[in-house]
């Protein structure tokens, strides 16, 4: 059996061109290190900053809307906003129309961070797609666009990782009678 080491340069290697999935795997390995890097003096987890974006263009939303909008897991987006009001970044109140439902907004201090830490994460996107001409810039993001709305069915939490729920022939006819 011929056995070959993989080098440190084998770790390096761009994906095939054809294999897009593996390129757009790679593509999220280098926005996460930049991620990281721009919050790497705070006590800010991967997504957090996201989330913290997400309130701040839309301030008081409940915490299912946000699971929602940001496609994410209710298990993982309860974990960040529980850490993120642990810092006092973010306030968590109880909706008036629904009582079992909380309401999210940035406190000033969350405000203040996010208004910190945004030009650096624009920096940093800057940094990524300098490579790029602003034209070439645009139609990526206008493909990569397309790409996300034509294939919205792949766009939930678990997807790929679980196998889909299907309903069986009694518990569909008793759905159907309700």
């Amino acid at each position: 059996m011929n056995v070959r080491l993989m080098t440190k340069a084998d770790t390096r290697a761009v994906p095939h061109p054809d294999a897009p999935i593996g390129l757009a795997r790679r593509l999220y390995q280098i926005a996460l290190g930049a991620v990281a890097e721009v919050h790497a003096n705070t006590d800010l987890r991967p997504l957090e900053f996201g989330v913290m974006t997400y309130l701040h263009h839309h301030p008081d939303i409940d915490q299912n809307t946000l699971v929602e909008q940001m496609a994410l897991d209710r298990t993982s987006v309860s974990a960040m906003v529980y850490h993120l009001e642990q810092l006092g970044l973010i306030e968590r109140t109880v909706n008036g129309v629904d009582r079992r439902a909380r309401v999210l907004r940035l406190s000033a201090a969350g405000k203040a961070l996010h208004d910190r830490q945004l030009p650096k994460a624009l920096a940093a996107q800057d940094r990524i797609f300098a490579v790029l001409k602003p034209a070439e810039r645009r139609s990526l993001i206008d493909m990569l666009q397309r790409v996300i709305e034509a294939n919205q069915s792949y766009v939930r939490p678990g997807a790929g990782r679980r196998k889909p729920v299907r309903k069986t022939r009694d518990a569909a006819a008793t759905s159907s009678r309700d």
